[in-house]
């Protein structure tokens, strides 16, 4: 992803070299400087001398501090400049994933587990490369640079200098397996405090009528003491690396000190010559400190990268065909051939069986039948939210499989049955599917779901935040609203997935009587368990065990005398007033 930012990646890069380079040259100086020390001090014409040396070298010194400390700013810049547009195309990236991603993997991945892999793991990788790979760059780039001017200089005090070196690399690759472990371990347990914690959010009002509070707090203060007891051990496992580390580093400048000193003593080397080495092991001091917490933030970025990249890798099971077309509706004819389907997460078990119908433009198709039979199946198969296992869904003639995902959604609208509101105005909820659409077309669709009077009673009236999931509404006020939003699509099939349910008979007889003109020149499905909102369909289907057991007028039903038939009278009283409205 750096490469997608090759001069700022470069820029870094090139910083940190030179950064690298002038930090190198401060060593090599200051034992100059040490040596030209010793000659000043013995007077003479080669004190004097000696004397101006020591000046240059001191600019010198000050020049390389100055522009060291100005290249490592550019270095610390356009790395942290990388890491965050990385930062910024993986959230896009993995964002624009979750929404492609296809309902049958949100029906088996926790929304928070999602959470925790799109910021908390995202981050991890982020601050990697924004700061710790930079950090390993540079101490590379001085070990490596540095060795060579060490050896060149002493082969037997640059192999002491750097005899340190091996020890750090195994420690490092040791500690990395052990903590990519830990850190894998401690991801999980904080996708579980994630999850506990939205659905505690989601689910507030069910906690205080149930006076869970405690019980809630007791969940997540387990599920917290978990991620604690992981994060204890993973500061134990890296501060025991880094103590390790600094001290062979300091084993090995006391090697140097020693040596150089017998060195210096015997005249092989000069004084300025062992300050020099001194001097570049203890700039290396503070990288090899770091050491730990780089090896800490790789192992992290490891484990977040596995868990961020696995979601980015996966195969999006309903996608556009390669050769799919735009759906063109002309007649409007929807029909099921010989359909068959099972969940993917159900062990491919069959929910629905050879289940054949059709709709014609103008007509209401009403689905009915006992808990689990598949009615909402079948709806959720129209808008393609999942592929059929066996036959064809067609519009027109085209199989939906074969005509693009944004097409088929435009000409099929979804009203579902859990009305899910977006924190915004009543306005922008309603034309969610037309953000461009003007106020009359907004308050029509509002009209024929009988909320627009109710919105002019709010203050602001279609300006009026709805909260949180809709949270300031009541539930049927919530359905309304989704019916609105469906109707603002123009849809040239409408499915009602039992989204009356929260809805009083009399309001839902002014909508069903509101939205007949809607139905004139669109397919209609109406997924219900109230059988008064079936009554006047062209075509009733009964369905159970996810077959199609019955099919008719609600008058040729209630005449064959069966399953129908029982429903009815189950739900039907003399003089009941909901179906002689």
């Amino acid at each position: 992803m750096a490469f997608r930012h090759p001069w700022q990646a470069g820029f870094a890069i090139g910083a940190t070299l030179i950064a690298s380079a002038f930090q190198l040259l401060i060593p090599r100086l200051l034992g100059q400087a040490v040596d030209h020390t010793q000659v000043a001090l013995t007077g003479g014409a080669a004190g004097q001398l000696a004397q101006e040396a020591l000046l240059t070298t001191a600019l010198l010194l000050l020049g390389a501090s100055v522009l060291r400390g100005v290249f490592t700013m550019v270095q610390n810049y356009y790395s942290e400049s990388v890491g965050h547009h990385m930062g910024y195309e993986l959230r896009l990236a993995c964002y624009e994933k979750i929404q492609r991603l296809s309902f049958s993997f949100h029906d088996t991945v926790h929304s928070g587990d999602l959470i925790t892999v799109g910021l908390l793991d995202l981050e991890g990788v982020r601050m990697y490369f924004s700061t710790a790979l930079v950090r390993v760059f540079l101490l590379s780039t001085l070990i490596g640079i540095g060795a060579y001017m060490l050896i060149s200089t002493d082969v037997v005090l640059g192999l002491l200098a750097l005899s340190f070196v091996p020890f750090v690399g195994w420690r490092s690759s040791e500690t990395q397996l052990r903590l990519r472990a830990t850190w894998l371990d401690l991801q999980e347990r904080l996708s579980v405090l994630t999850r506990i914690m939205e659905e505690n959010l989601g689910g507030i009002r069910v906690v205080r009528a149930f006076a869970a509070q405690d019980h809630e707090l007791s969940k997540f203060e387990k599920a917290s003491k978990n991620a604690l007891t992981l994060a204890h051990q993973r500061i134990g496992i890296r501060v025991a690396n880094t103590s390790a580390m600094t001290f062979s580093f300091f084993a090995a400048m006391g090697l140097v000190l020693w040596v150089g000193g017998e060195k210096v003593m015997a005249g092989d080397i000069t004084v300025g010559t062992l300050a020099s080495f001194l001097t570049f092991m203890t700039i290396l001091q503070m990288p090899v400190r770091q050491l730990g917490l780089m090896v800490n933030a790789f192992a992290r970025a490891s484990t977040c990268g596995t868990r961020l990249f696995n979601l980015l890798d996966l195969e999006i099971a309903i996608r556009n065909a390669p050769d799919a077309k735009e759906l063109k509706v002309s007649e409007g004819t929807l029909r099921f051939e010989n359909v068959a389907f099972a969940y993917p997460s159900s062990d491919m078990h069959q929910v629905l069986h050879g289940v054949s119908f059709e709709a014609r433009r103008g007509e209401t198709v009403g689905i009915v039948g006992p808990p689990g039979s598949g009615k909402s199946t079948i709806a959720h198969l129209i808008p393609r939210f999942y592929d059929v296992t066996k036959g064809r869904i067609t519009i027109d003639g085209q199989d939906i499989r074969k005509v693009t995902l944004q097409s088929l959604r435009r000409a099929v609208a979804v009203v579902q049955q859990d009305s899910f509101l977006f924190t915004t105005t009543i306005e922008n909820n309603i034309a969610y599917g037309d953000p461009w659409a003007k106020d009359p077309r907004i308050e029509r669709a509002s009209e024929s779901a009988q909320l627009h009077n109710y919105v002019l009673g709010l203050p602001t009236g279609y300006g009026t935040v709805v909260g949180e999931r809709g949270v300031s509404l009541s539930g049927g006020q919530r359905q309304r609203l989704s019916i609105a939003r469906a109707l603002m699509l123009r849809p040239a099939v409408m499915v009602f997935d039992d989204s009356t349910a929260a809805i009083d008979a009399a309001t839902e007889q002014r909508i069903r009587a509101a939205m007949r003109k809607y139905a004139a020149d669109r397919v209609t499905i109406i997924v219900a368990h109230r059988l008064s909102s079936l009554m006047h369909a062209d075509q009733i289907l009964f369905v159970e065990d996810g077959c199609i057991v019955e099919r008719g007028t609600h008058e040729e039903l209630l005449a064959a005398g069966g399953r129908y038939k029982a429903l009815y009278d189950l739900q039907v009283r003399p003089g009941d007033d909901a179906l002689s409205a």
